[in-house]
């Protein structure tokens, strides 16, 4: 039923985010001079490079959630043994990856915001930063998400089958938020 219900709430979710991609190309087909001075600022081989770290975040993930499927809460191996690694480790390295592309979101923001480029500038800015900070907030959603099932990883006695299943819905919502950062990636960066 858990796994039921974030599939229908993800759905809205997607419903949200549908929106704010019509309302990128809309104002963009209105002003496409304005789109053109503004997407020139934008430093493409950085979005691309933390774009590849969310992505990677996603396998990281899923490994962990295969980890959970077969009850392997920790590493049986050495710490550079991956193959041995548990979910936590997995989680840990996904909190990490998410935890970067955050930085890089919030360093990507400073210099737009140095070139002159915020929300009140202009209707592209107001759309940058609308489309691209709610999906900055679900990221940070996702990481308190993965610290709630690391905590109880460590808090419980033994790992049972409801923590899994916490983990595989946290991986459903984390697959999401990447999925739709490789929508808003190839709308901002790449088809410009």
């Amino acid at each position: 039923m858990v796994s039921v219900g974030t599939i229908i709430w993800l759905s809205s979710e997607l419903m949200f985010f549908a929106a704010l991609f019509a309302s990128y190309f809309t104002i963009r087909a209105v002003s496409p001079e304005l789109w053109a001075q503004e997407t020139a600022l934008l430093n493409v081989p950085f979005a691309t490079a933390n774009t590849a770290i969310l992505v990677a975040s996603s396998f990281a993930c899923q490994w962990g959630v295969f980890a959970a499927e077969r009850g392997q809460v920790g590493r049986t191996g050495g710490l550079l043994n991956f193959t041995k690694w548990g979910l936590r480790e997995w989680f840990i390295l996904t909190y990490v990856m998410g935890a970067i592309f955050i930085g890089g979101q919030a360093l990507e923001y400073a210099e737009l915001i140095e070139h002159g480029v915020t929300i009140p500038s202009s209707a592209y800015g107001s759309m940058f930063y609308l489309t691209t900070g709610f999906h900055g907030i679900h990221v940070v959603g996702g990481l308190i998400a993965f610290l709630f099932v690391l905590g109880r990883t460590y808090l419980a006695r033994r790992f049972t089958h409801e923590q899994a299943v916490t983990a595989i819905v946290v991986s459903y919502y984390w697959h999401f938020v990447d999925v739709v950062w490789i929508g808003l990636f190839f709308t901002i960066y790449v088809i410009q």
